[in-house]
């Protein structure tokens, strides 16, 4: 099996588990043993529809404003979530040909593999979603069709972007790539680089 068959399937399946109660407070019981790509790949999904739903929930423009700050301060802690698993996911690619030793002439790709990886978590919602927009019963002829379209595009760029995952790890692999893992450094989060946080000591 391919690795990009193998996330897509774990994706398909972590979405289809978080609908089944379609809340964001629900726990998590993923399948695989801890520690396995197969446990990292469900949970990245499952961070992924959280947020997805979070994005929905904040947007709503009757939300109380306290309750947005509070799910605001839960949308920041799952990006840093997700951020963190896509790192220790390129960890993972980088132990599996640590001893591959790259051609003279080896590339870095514009991103690595789990960054793409990222995506393809993502693609899956998108995917699950406008699904369920093609099949609503209390829409116009013309949403439908507009909502099968954009599924259309969704499930062919699924098909694009697993191709190209599996051609950057068989590159990697072979030596004709190389990968690096560039940490985020995401600033507003830590307390020594954010600016208002430590004006505040």
């Amino acid at each position: 099996m391919t690795f990009s068959k193998l996330c897509n399937q774990i994706f398909w399946a972590s979405t289809t588990d978080y609908h089944v109660t379609d809340s964001v407070d629900a726990s998590i019981n993923n399948p695989y043993e801890v520690k396995t790509i197969e446990y990292y790949l469900y949970l990245k999904n499952w961070i992924d529809a959280v947020q997805w739903h979070f994005e929905d929930i904040i947007r709503d423009p009757q939300i109380d404003p306290v309750a947005a700050l509070t799910l605001k301060r839960r949308i920041d802690k799952s990006n840093q979530d997700r951020t963190d698993l896509v790192e220790l996911i390129d960890s993972y690619f980088l132990d599996q040909y640590k001893s591959v030793l790259p051609h003279a002439d080896a590339t870095i790709n514009t991103e690595s593999p789990a960054w793409a990886v990222d995506r393809l978590s993502i693609l899956a919602l998108k995917i699950y979603h406008m699904q369920q927009e093609v099949d609503r019963k209390d829409s116009t002829e013309e949403h439908l069709n507009q909502c099968q379209i954009k599924l259309n595009i969704l499930l062919e760029q699924r098909v694009d972007l697993s191709s190209a995952i599996d051609q950057l790890i068989a590159d990697i692999e072979s030596g004709k790539k190389y990968m690096k893992v560039y940490k985020q450094m995401k600033m507003y989060n830590d307390p020594a680089l954010n600016p208002v946080l430590y004006a505040k000591k």
